[in-house]
């Protein structure tokens, strides 16, 4: 006896999508039945694309199906992220990329490439396509970071027009100016060199489909940041500072920048890196360095949340220098920090877009 597609959608009635607490069918996110015989065929969008809630999804399909039709059944299904209509002009420039996250500090030497670093491969070891610009243009170090250093991106030929391709290592596509310098040449631009440098970045790469875009910002505030929010819709922000009373000053003014009326970015929060000193041989000591719990306190003032308190740890350093994140190294004090750090952003980040409308692109008149 075959099965009708109205019985195919009863089953799946009793599918609930986890994150927005209704079953699948009502929702409208099953799509494209096909039914021959004992086959059935479809696609299912869920909220969180991540690797772990597709095998969720699909057990739940198939314990549905099997229990109200029968067994014996041959189910192909194709489970994907639910598609959101965000701005127009995002299609146009990075068209297929989900969700932009921009990760800056208010100051140098807070580690905010390292922080990026790690997020962007974090997120794909979760599953998620990911891609990650160095916007960095007086100091990039992706090419370090990713042990990218000798390698130099070619171009690809997509529908008869010429890209720059990203280079993929840990499951992320990246560019960086870095790739297009010679070893320890310096970079001497005035902005409007930077900023045609960083466009090219965004509209001559071929990024194809992508839930996630890192974009690592340089320092402090200037030219870069109002070339990024005003090409492309950042989804919302990372702020990157460490304990210590200096930094912090000026992480409130990165803060206070997204936050302005004329650039209304979504602050995600505040990362605290280089919390506390921990050694390797004494996991369980912490010393305060450079002060204690500051940006979760800044966090706090600001009413933004505090994403990560990332130790300060001999590991993450070797593993940045050896081009090889930390968060890969499963099990270790840093890894364990990062792996909470991906986790918080991936929920801000889901929380974000359930309850804002997309980001629109800044328009400044005057700078």
């Amino acid at each position: 006896m075959g099965f009708s597609k109205e019985d195919v959608l009863s089953a799946l009635a009793n599918v609930i999508e986890p994150d927005l607490k209704k079953d699948i069918v009502g929702l409208g996110l099953v799509k494209d039945i096909q039914i021959d015989g004992k086959k059935i065929k479809f696609s299912v969008e869920i909220s969180n694309p991540a690797m772990h809630s597709k095998k969720r999804m699909e057990e739940a399909i198939y314990f549905q199906l099997n229990r109200l039709l029968g067994e014996g059944l041959e189910l192909e299904i194709l489970i994907k992220g639910i598609e959101k209509k965000g701005d127009p002009s995002l299609r146009k420039i990075l068209p297929g990329v989900k969700n932009i996250i921009a990760v800056a500090s208010g100051k140098g030497g807070v580690g905010k490439s390292t922080i990026a670093a790690n997020l962007a491969v974090g997120l794909a070891k979760k599953g998620y396509a990911v891609g990650l610009i160095d916007a960095d243009v007086y100091g990039p170090s992706a090419p370090t970071m990713f042990d990218l250093t000798q390698k130099k991106p070619l171009a690809v030929n997509i529908e008869g027009k010429e890209y720059i391709e990203p280079i993929e290592a840990y499951g992320v596509k990246v560019l960086s100016i870095g790739f297009f310098i010679q070893g320890d040449e310096a970079i001497i631009w005035r902005g409007a060199m930077a900023t045609k440098a960083i466009n090219q970045l965004l509209t001559d790469a071929y990024w194809g489909d992508l839930d996630y875009m890192i974009i690592d910002l340089p320092p402090g505030t200037g030219d870069v940041h109002l070339t990024f929010v005003q090409t492309i819709p950042i989804t919302g922000a990372v702020i990157v500072s460490t304990p210590q009373e200096v930094a912090l000053a000026d992480a409130r003014k990165g803060v206070n920048m997204f936050k302005q009326d004329n650039i209304n970015v979504p602050v995600l929060g505040i990362i605290e890196n280089m919390a506390y000193f921990t050694p390797e041989e004494l996991p369980d000591n912490k010393y305060y360095i450079f002060g204690k719990d500051g940006a979760k306190h800044l966090a706090e003032n600001l009413n933004v949340s505090l994403l990560a308190q990332i130790p300060l740890v001999q590991s993450i350093r070797e593993s940045g220098d050896a081009g090889r994140p930390a968060i890969l190294q499963s099990g270790t004090i840093s890894s364990i920090a990062f792996e909470e750090m991906v986790s918080k952003i991936e929920e801000e980040v889901n929380k974000r877009n359930e309850l804002f409308p997309p980001t629109e692109i800044v328009r400044i008149t005057q700078y």
